[in-house]
């Protein structure tokens, strides 16, 4: 038995307190060229920069350095009993480093600092490989191909959930080998970035009565009290708007118009049509996010009843757009089908086609024109109100609209057409439509640092040469005289023919 005195507690600390002073040291930073923290890159920008490993007290043995922009998409399910969470790398680049970017040996030295540079160009899709679940809809799967835009961590409100979430970032990670010669990471540091891609208008969406979360038209019965009878029937309709178009530097959105369509059906010929007293308006964005790949559009049919072997979740939030002034807007009167054959005016079938043809209003489908003869007016009234929709992109962050594997975003523009009736009661009647939230296309002819056109640019200049390409044209054979060959035997000798003569 060892005679030899233990070490007090205090001199442990003391060597573990030298142990770590005299350790090597080894930092890792990440440098992007011309970035600041409100930056956003879009299709095709430039990620540069340079990876900088600094050392002290002692060398520290390597094997690589491998920088990467990877894409991440992260969501959580709180379940009952387990939660979910799930993480997808759509997107990884991995930078190739030279042998000649590293020390011979490959040891960082004690006390010097190491610069290792990379490049990074936004890609415009993803690969195939990013998106591998399965997906009947040959639309979705070309969206689940699309880069999604960053998800939450913004500096303004972005409506997005702590559920859900989708990152950027430049990672640098050193790798060495251990006892076994297997490479190991040792160190890793990490950048995050925003990104919005580009994203063009896509076909307006075709919305059914399956599709809960829009109401594209809705109808209300109206009367003087609550007791008496009904004066008539107003229907509210809209359609889908043109997209509201980011800036490339996030900081403003285009305007978009919506426009209602009102039509008052009258019970008798005394009823005359409500007064619009005001349109109210509002922008929901809705997030939806799956601890599984998402194989439908998460905004059609019913979200909240497709639940299968994994979770899912919504999250909304709403910002109210200034009300509109319906100013010089005034009901038109038009006869209705029955109320034109009655007059010997004109057939239904021309009706309906006359006014298709000018933009004007139809009575809703499915009116039976014997009672609308019998109990209603031969005519009906007609509205037209354009809703100017600015969204306040200084108030919340708005990013495109997308669909990916497990996250998804889409806006809903609510709006809400206040009547009043003769005796001062008044009524309201909601509807929602979608509303595409898009990122526009730099144009003008843009260079880059290098001199060369933008990806933006060179996709307008060829798009114009398709549009060119496919222009009608009438194509003959020319007349031998502004051919470019010269002329043959046959033609001399009919010219010696005619002379002769």
């Amino acid at each position: 038995m060892s005679n030899r005195p233990r070490p007090t507690a205090q001199a442990s600390t003391v060597v573990e307190s030298a142990q770590k002073h005299i350790a090597p040291k080894i930092n890792m930073d990440i440098h992007i060229d011309n970035h600041y923290q409100s930056k956003i890159y879009t299709t095709s920008s430039t990620v540069s920069g340079h990876v900088k490993v600094t050392t002290s007290h002692h060398s520290v043995p390597f094997d690589r350095v491998q920088v990467l922009l990877l894409g991440t998409s992260r969501t959580r399910i709180d379940a009952i009993n387990i939660p979910q969470a799930t993480s997808h790398t759509f997107l990884k680049l991995t930078m190739p480093v030279p042998d000649s970017y590293y020390p011979v040996p490959r040891r960082f030295e004690a006390d010097t600092t190491n610069t290792i540079p990379f490049h990074f160009v936004i890609p415009q899709h993803l690969t195939l490989n990013a998106c591998s679940h399965r997906i009947p809809n040959d639309a979705l799967k070309e969206n689940h191909l699309r880069l999604p835009p960053s998800l939450g961590d913004w500096d303004k409100d972005d409506f997005t959930p702590n559920m859900s979430r989708i990152t950027y970032s430049v990672r640098a990670r050193i790798y060495h080998q251990d006892a076994e010669g297997k490479s190991v990471r040792a160190l890793e540091a990490s950048h995050d970035i925003k990104v919005i891609p580009i994203v063009a208008e896509d076909a307006p969406l075709n919305i059914t009565t399956q599709d809960k979360l829009y109401v594209m038209s809705k109808s209300k019965s109206l009367r003087k009290s609550i007791l008496s009878p009904k004066v008539g029937k107003v229907t509210v309709s809209a359609n889908q708007p043109a997209p509201a178009m980011i800036s490339s530097d996030g900081h403003s959105i285009s305007p978009t118009t919506a426009q209602l369509d009102l039509v008052f059906e009258p019970t008798s010929n005394e009823s005359q049509p409500p007064k619009v007293v005001s349109v109210t308006s509002k922008v929901t964005a809705v997030t939806y996010y799956s601890a599984g790949g998402i194989n439908q559009y998460p905004n059609l049919k019913d979200w909240s009843r497709s639940f299968g072997a994994d979770g899912r979740g919504s999250y909304s939030g709403s910002i109210p757009i200034p009300a509109v002034s319906v100013g010089n807007a005034a009901w038109s009167q038009n006869l209705t089908a029955q109320g034109r054959r009655d007059s010997g005016y004109d057939s239904e079938l021309r009706y309906e086609s006359d006014h298709s043809a000018n933009g004007r209003q139809t009575p809703p489908s499915g009116h039976d024109s014997r009672k609308r003869s019998n109990n209603g007016a031969p005519y009906y009234y007609g509205m037209k109100v354009h809703v100017p929709v600015q969204l306040p992109a200084g108030k919340k962050q708005f990013i495109p609209t997308f669909h990916s594997c497990i996250s998804s975003r889409v806006y809903v523009l609510w709006m809400t057409v206040t009547l009043s009736a003769l005796a001062g009661t008044s009524s309201t009647v909601t509807v929602g439509v979608p509303l595409q939230v898009g990122l526009g296309l730099r144009g003008g002819g843009q260079v880059d640092a290098t001199g060369l056109p933008t990806f933006e640019a060179a996709m307008e200049e060829a798009a114009l040469e398709v549009d060119a390409y496919l222009q009608p044209r009438t194509m003959s054979v020319p007349d031998i005289e502004f051919c470019s060959q010269l002329p043959g035997y046959t033609e001399r000798r009919n010219n010696r023919v005619t002379e002769r003569a």
